[in-house]
């Protein structure tokens, strides 16, 4: 089940909570409806590591636990605060470091979902407890192309 605190369409914030699922697809649309199109496919890969991650590794695909993303837009930032009631985990640190250093140096892919969101998103911040992610991406005013066309 999704909930939705607010019709995304045409608002600048709201909320929408969904029970832990790697079936994202109608959560994903709901969040890039306002996003301009050339960016959203971007965008919507970076949600989707992080909406995984969320349910995956935090909620560890507990139907009955939930997975909430609170967004807005704040003078053509698009801003995502993703929460999980799991335990937390240590956020590796923060995103000033080089995103490489997230990537697998295994035949594992842990760590791939991180590298994928520094490189997308100009601002990527946990809580102390490491259930909680904070994302940005100014999509106005770039001055790079989308990674995904």
């Amino acid at each position: 089940m999704i909930a939705i605190s607010q019709r995304p369409m045409g608002r600048t914030s709201g909320m929408i909570s969904f029970a832990s699922t790697l079936y994202l697809c109608p959560v994903l649309d709901l969040l890039l409806a306002e996003i301009p199109e050339r960016w959203q496919a971007e965008i919507r890969l970076g949600l989707q590591e992080a909406l995984v991650n969320a349910a995956k590794h935090g909620n560890k695909l507990d139907p009955s636990k939930t997975v909430s993303v609170r967004f807005s837009v704040v003078e053509g930032q698009y801003w995502w605060v993703i929460s999980d009631e799991g335990v937390g985990f240590s956020p590796p640190c923060d995103c000033r470091c080089d995103p490489e250093e997230f990537l697998p140096h295994d035949e594992s892919e842990s760590g791939r979902g991180m590298c994928i969101l520094h490189q997308i998103f100009d601002q990527v911040h946990w809580n102390n407890q490491g259930t909680e992610l904070r994302l940005c991406k100014q999509v106005k005013n770039r001055f790079r192309n989308p990674l995904i066309r």
